[in-house]
This record gives C-alpha cells, sequence and structure tokens, in this order.
C-alpha cells in the first residue's frame, strides 16, 4: 500500500489568482535593476526604464516612499512610481500634485490585478504623505476605474497637446483639487519619454 494522496483545493467558493501572495513594499536600492528590467518588458522599450532612473536622482521630484514594487514569488513583478509636479494657473500661483508614471507589470503577469494594487496601494501612501492629488496621462479606459477623470474637469492642463480623455486627474481628498487650475509641470527628466 503506497502513500496516501494528498489533495490540496482551493475553498469552493474562492478562485485562486495569479495576485495572491503579492507583497507590496517601497523599493529598495536592491530592486533598481528589477524594476529597470520590469519597465523594459513592461513597454517594450527602454524610454520608461530610463525614466525611473533618472527621476530618482532628482531630489526635489522623487519621494522614495512612492517607488513601490509588487513583489511574486521573491520576483519583483510590477512597479509604480509617483512623483512630485506643480500645477501654475495664470496668476503665477503654483500647486504641488503627483504624476503617475510609469507603471509596468511584467508581460507575464499582466492582466492579474497587479497594476490596480500598485495603484491603490500608492493612493494610500500618497494620502499618508499628505498629497490631494494625483495627475495621469494614460488609457482612457483603464485609469477611470480608479476614480481618475479628465483633468479639465478642474481646468487643469497638460503641457503638450494630448486628447483631454488620456489626461487625468483624481482627487485623493475631497476637495484635494479644489480652486486648483493651470498647467502642469513636469520634471525635465519626462523629456525622456
Amino acid at each position: 500500500m503506497g502513500k496516501p494522496k494528498i489533495i490540496f483545493a482551493a475553498p469552493k467558493n474562492k478562485q485562486l489568482r495569479m495576485t495572491d501572495n503579492i507583497i507590496l513594499r517601497q523599493e529598495t536600492q536592491a530592486d533598481f535593476l528589477a524594476v529597470y528590467e520590469v519597465n523594459h518588458h513592461a513597454f517594450g522599450q527602454e524610454n520608461e526604464a530610463k525614466l525611473v532612473d533618472a527621476l530618482r536622482k532628482n531630489k526635489t521630484a522623487f519621494v522614495p516612499e512612492l517607488s513601490i514594487v509588487a513583489v511574486k514569488d521573491n520576483r519583483v513583478a510590477g512597479h509604480i512610481l509617483f512623483t512630485k509636479i506643480n500645477i501654475k494657473d495664470d496668476k503665477g500661483n503654483v500647486y504641488e500634485s503627483l504624476a503617475l508614471a510609469p507603471m509596468s507589470v511584467r508581460p507575464e503577469f499582466q492582466k492579474t490585478g497587479i497594476g490596480g494594487q500598485l495603484i491603490r496601494k500608492g493612493f494610500d501612501v500618497a494620502k499618508k504623505l499628505g498629497f490631494g492629488s494625483v495627475i495621469v496621462l494614460g488609457h482612457e479606459h483603464y485609469y477611470p476605474k480608479f476614480g481618475f477623470e479628465p483633468a479639465e474637469k478642474w481646468k487643469i492642463k497638460a503641457p503638450f497637446d494630448v486628447p483631454s480623455n488620456v489626461f487625468m486627474a483624481i482627487e485623493l481628498v475631497p476637495g484635494g483639487l479644489k480652486n486648483i487650475t493651470g498647467t502642469v509641470n513636469y520634471p525635465k527628466e519626462f523629456e525622456i519619454v
């Protein structure tokens, strides 16, 4: 008589997902190469990977707590970066906000929910740090799922020509964009992309 077989099964009402056992944490220096590779593979080019490397060196824009990795099986599966930006109105008033860019997930982990987990984690950290809003230039059908709306709602404009439906903003706290209008000023490193 052989050993009895042990069968592991998920509870009937719970499906196993690829996003189970994901650890979301602040990036460390030991993650830099893996983050570079994730961005390179996710976008099929090096521009976004180079952008992350350049933004880390910008002490005015870079917020270490807002460079977040998703780790699965001790491997960086995704990354998101939020950096400081300014919104300048016609009167010269300057307001601080955050840019979400870039966000990347390794191709084999895309469409598994990791991107959404990174966005929500980033929002939580940004709120704890006292930020009231986030701006994103991104997919018109993806980002609205997380509460983003066209930035033109607040009379906030991109510094370049872009369709209004892909230039979006979100208030992290009620009134986070109240009385804020103007043009977004990105750090010079964004010229890489």
